[in-house]
């Protein structure tokens, strides 16, 4: 596999314990020393200078990006077994930097959606530990990409998913968050239990967590325990499906949304998703790519019933008086979770997986972008109507036409009509990966569920424009929320109007 090609690997002398590329693992690392660096901090700090942390952060996470371009020269590999350079724990190849960047880009917007949002809740919210959490969620989940082994990957899944359950319940003496954060805990606990018993069954059978090993052990398994290797293949991705949202293991994510902070539902909406589909495509295409006949049914029947159960569950929505705009961006996710994995699905049946699994990994880049606009939007209008039901959206052109124009463009783009017409392509490339793997039917419940989705985005686009009830009230923006207004709007633009710029990742470099 290319994505394995030239590790940096030098021994020291004298020594079988290999030397460490820093500058490979330099993303995730910074994210991590920026998250000490701030909880230490936070203990020197008055009250009145707690915003400094949030700078801070944002600053890490900024650095943190910035530090993906030097390794854009080729692949590099670390953290390797001593005398076969080729089987690395660590690699930071096209696909890992394209999740990285997605990552830590989706945790950089997430950050200055959480500057406005703790200043306005100055005293209920303690900063120095959110801040904190979240920088150490997103170096977990820009480490997991990276993962080439078994047991690193359910390191990075936990060091991801651990603070996600604080930071959902992490408004003191709110019983809808504490509520959320235990449903989040407990159902994710239970999935990750069952897919530590997968790993354990395929280690038994093959005798290595690494995941190319692994690949080529696995189809030669004795007879007597192929049984027990088909058993492991489907509880490791267990866990998966459920960073994915996938059903049946949805449940936990319309209340967990909203019962969280606003900023981290947006949060766990792409970087969630991140980690969950990055470690998805890792297990089936890479670790268990002879299993396909097991695992390409399954997500195939995954695919469906997601984005059946999510395009639905939003739909219903509309009969309820006063619904959350949250919780209807949160229905939202679980269906456009299953359009992210009819190209992993596809990639079983078809001849070119590697283009496949770049379906998703350029719709998750579209989706990223346009949902965490939403989400950004949201955070404003969530300003002067704490409950964000979906009427408070009702005359948002009259009180602030750029949010309505810009909300509308986001919501374009999730239905996949113009002008989002990065919307249309990525929808239009995950279409095609079904068709090409010959899954027909699959196309045709993708095309059905889109057309179901039409009605609830459009239905919210149209009432931004409608008349205001009583007089339209302006308000100041304030400039963290507006950077991130600003960037997901410039993104999703540029985007559209030249599609061919996140396309060109179906190229991801994993085989």
């Amino acid at each position: 596999m290319s994505s394995l090609a030239q590790p940096v690997f030098q021994p020291l002398a004298g020594s079988s314990v290999q030397s460490v590329d820093w500058l490979t693992i330099a993303p995730p690392t910074l994210a991590a020393v920026v998250a000490i660096v701030v909880l230490v901090a936070d203990l020197f700090l008055g009250d009145a200078r707690k915003p400094l942390l949030g700078w801070l952060s944002v600053a890490g996470l900024v650095a943190a990006t910035a530090l993906l371009l030097p390794l854009l020269d080729g692949d590099r590999s670390t953290f390797c077994l001593t005398g076969d350079t080729r089987v690395c724990s660590y690699t930071a190849d096209r696909f890992t930097l394209v999740i990285q960047f997605l990552v830590l880009a989706g945790a950089l917007l997430a950050a200055l959606l959480s500057v406005t949002a703790l200043k306005d809740a100055r005293g209920r919210l303690p900063e120095g530990e959110f801040w904190f959490l979240l920088l150490s969620s997103a170096a977990g989940a820009a480490l997991l990409p990276a993962s080439r082994d078994l047991a690193t990957l359910v390191v990075a899944l936990e060091v991801a998913s651990l603070p996600a359950f604080a930071l959902v319940g992490i408004r003191h003496g709110d019983r809808r968050s504490s509520e959320a954060a235990l449903k989040f805990f407990l159902s994710s606990v239970t999935a990750t239990t069952v897919s530590l018993l997968g790993i354990s069954f395929v280690y038994a059978t093959t005798g290595t967590l690494y995941l190319t090993q692994v690949a080529d052990r696995i189809q030669h398994v004795d007879g007597r325990l192929s049984t027990l290797a088909q058993t492991g293949v489907v509880l490791t991705l267990i866990g998966f499906a459920f960073k994915t949202a996938a059903v049946p293991f949805h449940f936990w994510v319309p209340d967990t949304y909203v019962g969280a902070p606003l900023p981290i539902a947006a949060y766990l909406s792409v970087v969630g998703k991140a980690v969950g589909f990055s470690g998805l495509i890792l297990v089936t295409v890479v670790a268990f790519p002879s299993y396909a006949d097991v695992w390409g049914p399954a997500l195939a029947a995954l695919a469906a019933l997601t984005m059946t159960v999510g395009n639905v569950g939003a739909l219903r929505q509309q009969a309820t008086r006063a619904y959350s705009a949250v919780r209807l961006l949160a229905w939202s996710s679980v269906g456009q979770a299953g359009y992210l994995l009819v190209p992993i699905a596809a990639a079983a049946y078809s001849d070119d997986a590697e283009h496949a699994v770049g379906s998703t990994v350029a719709y998750a880049l579209m989706y990223a972008a346009v949902n965490l606009g939403a989400f950004a939007v949201a955070a404003l209008v969530g300003r002067t109507g704490a409950t964000n039901r979906i009427t408070d959206y009702r005359g948002l052109y009259a009180r602030n036409p750029l949010a309505a124009l810009l909300l509308a463009f986001f919501l374009l783009c999730l239905a996949g009509l113009p002008p989002g017409i990065i919307g249309l392509f990525a929808k239009v490339t995950v279409f095609s990966a079904a068709v090409d793997a010959g899954l027909g039917w699959l196309a045709v419940v993708m095309a059905v569920n889109v057309v179901i989705a039409l009605y609830y985005y459009l239905q919210w686009t149209a009432l931004l424009f409608r008349a205001p009830e009583g007089e339209p009230e302006k308000h100041r923006v304030p400039a963290p929320l507006t950077i991130a207004i600003s960037l997901t709007a410039a993104l999703g633009i540029a985007l559209s109007g030249a599609p061919q710029l996140i396309l060109r990742f179906t190229d991801t470099g994993l085989f």
